[in-house]
């Protein structure tokens, strides 16, 4: 007697049941999809010395919760080569910044540091040009 032999036959439980199309996706993330072209963009840079992605929001560890990062904090933070802090918030094409982040990036550039919004890489390359 072989394995497959040996086993009962499946019920098939979901036949019944009528063929439905896929729910389609409301948000396809373009947000996310524009960060990773950012950052890319922005650590093979020459005028960058590094660029972080920075998480925001509330975690609970136990009973606690945590605040990670602050109300406005830009999606990417870092340097210059020549020192210059650098910060990038990242928006989809129609996506907006709220009254913290834009006075977070008017903050960074009132002290020197180089701060922009940023939808796609073209805005990056165009930004750094600037402020090279």
């Amino acid at each position: 007697m072989t394995r497959t032999a040996a086993r009962p036959k499946q019920a098939r439980l979901f036949d019944d049941l009528p063929e439905v199309p896929p729910v389609p996706r409301v948000n396809a993330r373009p947000e996310a999809a524009a960060l990773a072209e950012v950052l890319q963009v922005l650590r093979h840079h020459p005028l960058v010395a590094w660029a972080e992605r920075q998480n925001s929001g509330v975690a609970r560890i136990g009973t606690r919760f945590v605040r990670f990062g602050w109300p406005g904090c830009s999606d990417v933070l870092g340097q210059l080569r020549d020192g210059r802090l650098l910060a990038v918030e990242v928006k989809a094409r129609q996506g907006k910044m709220t009254n913290e982040q834009t006075a977070f990036l008017s903050l960074v550039r009132r002290f020197g540091g180089v701060a922009f919004l940023a939808r796609d890489c073209r805005d990056v390359l165009r930004e750094l040009a600037a402020a090279a």
